[in-house]
């Protein structure tokens, strides 16, 4: 692939195609055929990047915590040096092809005999991890814990910046029965149930979309400087004890755990009006451990006082009524994510 070539300057040039959203899944013939980041200014691009990445951190792999942090920020590293916003990146966690989501935490390996193929088609990697049972099962704790890890990409994929995609019945615990290439099935492996359709869980998704389209803070249009803007930086990176991540910190393969503050105040583009955009600072915090850990909130330099208003150890988010200060603890839950609004 060439981003310069006759085909990209045809439809940029082309008074139909230029008025639209342009997005690529950018795979290519040929050796070196995956070609996310290089296409155009103009094109957003299916990350899949971002989707192996928050795949492996959801799951607790080792040495993520770099990479998703910037995933997570838009994936600059993919984007920017082309002139290209965060928006470029189209964020995914599940697609058309491979595991739905219920299968992403459900299987940890393909299952598509039905296809007629002996098993041997579609993608074997998927990185994913069945919590403690291969399919279904009636133990009420690999369920659990089932439901919390499609929580947390849910939660991961619409508060990363970029624009989200949501795989259609991910909302509703689509399973296809672990099969990760199921285009050849026109029945009850491939359609939507609508009768058996997890109605908490579409409650949760919903209520996530409302929460990123209420918070620009979410929906950045230019990349994080990690510098001073206005008086203070436009995002902090937190260990659990409540100080600024180091080097040293980063490079912890087996880190799985991070607090990111989120500067509102910050925010360089204009609203639409062309005025300042205003909103609420948040804190994120990700614990992929298998253990439940104790975060400490920073100094009040970032933020004096905070309420919990997503926290995906439960099914549904809701706001709390109790406020924590700066310098105190908070509980983060074992393979769950915790989001707070500062209320000063």
């Amino acid at each position: 692939m060439d981003r310069l070539s006759g085909f990209f300057d045809l439809i940029h040039q082309n008074p139909a195609m230029n008025r639209v959203k342009l997005i690529a899944e950018p795979w290519d013939v040929g050796e070196g055929g995956y070609q996310v980041g290089n296409f155009p200014p103009l094109w957003s691009e299916w990350n899949g990047k971002y989707r192996d990445t928050i795949r492996d951190f959801v799951r607790g792999a080792d040495q993520t915590l770099a990479e998703f942090a910037s995933r997570v920020t838009g994936s600059s590293d993919l984007y920017a040096t082309t002139g290209r916003r965060p928006y470029a990146s189209i964020n995914f966690v599940t697609a058309h092809d491979g595991f739905t989501l219920r299968d992403l935490v459900s299987d940890n390996n393909k299952h598509n005999e039905r296809n007629g193929e002996d098993n041997r088609d579609g993608e074997s990697h998927n990185r994913s991890w069945n919590c403690g049972a291969e399919g279904p099962t009636d133990n009420a704790e690999v369920n659990e814990l089932r439901t919390r890890q499609e929580r947390n990409f849910l939660a991961t994929l619409f508060l990363s910046q970029g624009v989200p995609m949501l795989l259609g019945g991910d909302e509703l615990g689509r399973t296809q029965g672990g099969n990760s290439n199921a285009y050849c099935q026109d029945n009850e492996i491939s359609w939507l149930d609508w009768e058996h359709a997890d109605q908490t869980l579409q409650e949760f998704t919903r209520r996530l979309i409302g929460l990123r389209r209420t918070h620009p803070t979410f929906r950045r249009r230019r990349w994080f400087q990690g510098r001073a803007i206005r008086g203070q930086a436009d995002i902090g990176w937190f260990t659990p004890d409540g100080t600024e991540m180091t080097e040293g910190d980063w490079g912890q393969s087996f880190a799985k755990s991070l607090g990111i503050f989120l500067n509102s105040r910050a925010i360089a583009h204009p609203d639409a009006r062309g005025e300042h955009v205003v909103d609420a600072s948040f804190y994120a915090l990700f614990n992929a451990h298998h253990e439940p850990l104790t975060f400490t909130l920073p100094t009040r330099d970032w933020g004096d006082r905070w309420v919990t208003v997503l926290d995906t150890s439960a099914p549904l988010p809701e706001e709390s009524d109790r406020l924590v200060k700066a310098g105190e603890q908070v509980q983060v839950r074992d393979r769950s994510v915790m989001l707070l609004r500062r209320a000063d």
